[in-house]
């Protein structure tokens, strides 16, 4: 498998640490509020990663955490009147429903910062003994010019983040809220200030800094060197340009021997802001669109490519995706039927000869730096030659084994589940559905094309598949 390392700006061959294991860590969430749908782009794509690896035989030892102490949560819990331990054990459990929703697994572990503050301190501890870090009234700093590299993976030049620096660094001097050595060190260790948690260390009760929070926990629950690093590109410079220069400097390893970021997700060819009125939580888009739309969505790109989320693409998905349910559905059929045919000669040439070619390209498009965009197309294409070599008569175990196969490729490797969810709907949603398909027959007899396909699109977005027949419209829930 070839990987695009943003520390070297080119793909290479991955090879892990230890063969047969993969280690990997990404960043997660910082739990003050629900998931933003940017966030789970991440969430998605590295969950896809590990999923892979599994499929090609690795043990993957698969990490991501919560950051559940921070600014953010402590504004928060100020302006709701609540803990910030509250806050953030809220979103947890929020953010695993959408994470479940999304079909993305729980990691092999979700460490959490504020369980984990002893091996911080031992951490800050040992950067101060080696010189890479210094203490001001409670405050730890890391000196960023004592770490040679730094600006490895951001290929930052230290200088021209210095003359970045000066100015604000002036004004930050002369108010007296500076005491750094350097502008560019960054903060380890901060002291408590009135209404925030804090804990007991060496200099002072206080909390970890943000970078430090992630090198610790990687550490802990991998080792001094990670197989694979990764999170959105917004996190390159300065988050994981620090967690190198602090873990590092304090193990003197390699903190991580390949470094994965995914592009950015835009709306409507917008950055998300909530300025703009664009800002969208997992849970607004869920509530109208099934969230396997929104992870087949999500897979439609590569993840270095950045991805525009409007409703025309997600409702592209949608149909993308009917056309592959509605293949495993069709061979589940036949599957079913167990109609006890034996397995033909020319079934069993399929099987043996056609299947393995599919999948030999599945795995050629996986192994080109998870190019989840070619691994779809080529699902469409074995959903087109399932369609094409089957039919009423084909034996069940033939199409057991065409379904065997799909299933491993679309629902284990990519998270897509290629079964319809079993659920009922209660009258009033039903005569609703079937109400606006009255409509959309209306619109179409009077030729107000518009308006019939506003409604199919409406009814789409919801998951809900219209098919023009001879006997009339039929429908059904995706």
């Amino acid at each position: 498998m070839k990987i695009y390392n943003t520390l070297t700006r080119r793909k290479e061959d991955f090879k892990p640490l230890v063969p047969g294991k993969v280690g990997i860590y990404v960043c997660g969430p910082t739990v003050y509020d629900f998931i933003h749908i940017g966030n789970a782009r991440p969430m998605i794509v590295f969950d896809t990663l590990r999923r892979y690896f599994e499929h090609k035989g690795y043990d993957v030892n698969y990490v991501t955490n919560f950051t559940d102490v921070d600014d953010k949560i402590i504004n928060r819990s100020i302006k709701e009147g609540i803990p910030a331990s509250e806050v953030s054990e809220k979103y947890i459990v929020e953010c695993k429903k959408d994470m479940e929703a999304l079909n993305v697994r729980p990691a092999t572990v979700h460490p959490q910062a504020t369980k984990e503050i002893p091996e911080m301190i031992e951490m800050v501890q040992t950067l101060i003994d080696n010189g890479h870090a210094y203490e001001k009234n409670g405050t730890v700093y890391f000196r960023v010019r004592s770490f040679e590299p730094y600006g490895k993976l951001s290929h930052k030049n230290i200088d021209d983040l210095e003359s970045g620096h000066r100015a604000e660094s002036h004004q930050l001097k002369v108010s007296g809220e500076d005491e750094k050595e350097d502008s560019l060190d960054f903060v380890l260790w901060k002291p408590k200030k009135e209404g925030e948690p804090f804990w007991e260390s060496p200099w002072g009760e206080g909390r970890p800094g943000w970078h430090l929070e992630c090198s610790c926990m990687s550490k802990k629950y991998i080792g001094d060197t990670l197989d694979i690093h990764a999170g959105g590109e917004d996190l390159i410079f300065p988050h994981h340009e620090n967690e190198i220069a602090q873990s590092e400097a304090a193990s003197g390893k390699e903190f991580s021997r390949y470094w994965m970021h995914n592009a950015f997700l835009r709306i409507n060819g917008d950055k998300m802001s909530k300025s703009l009125g664009n800002f969208f939580t997992v849970r607004d888009i869920c509530a109208s669109y099934d969230p396997q739309i929104v992870r087949f969505f999500m897979l439609s790109a590569q993840y270095r490519t950045p991805l525009n989320f409007s409703k025309e693409l997600i409702e592209d998905s949608a149909k993308g995706l009917e056309r592959i349910l509605n293949g495993a559905e069709k061979l589940k059929g036949i599957v079913d039927k167990a109609n006890g045919k034996a397995v033909s000669e020319a079934e069993q040439s399929i099987l043996d000869n056609d299947i393995p070619k599919f999948v030999e390209r599945f795995d050629e498009a996986m192994d080109d730096d998870l190019n989840t965009a070619d691994a779809i197309s080529v699902i469409f294409e074995l959903v087109r030659f399932t369609n094409a070599n089957t039919d009423e008569n084909s034996s069940s175990d033939y199409a057991k084994g065409l379904y065997d196969v799909l299933f491993e490729l679309s629902d284990k490797v990519l998270g897509i589940h290629i079964e319809r969810a079993s659920e009922d709907m209660d009258a009033s949603e039903i005569e609703r559905i079937e109400a606006l398909i009255a409509e959309r027959s209306a619109a179409k007899k009077e030729k107000n094309f518009a308006k019939a396909d506003e409604i199919r699109n409406q009814l789409l977005s919801e998951g809900i598949i219209l098919e023009d027949t001879r006997e009339g419209v039929k429908w059904k829930k995706a």
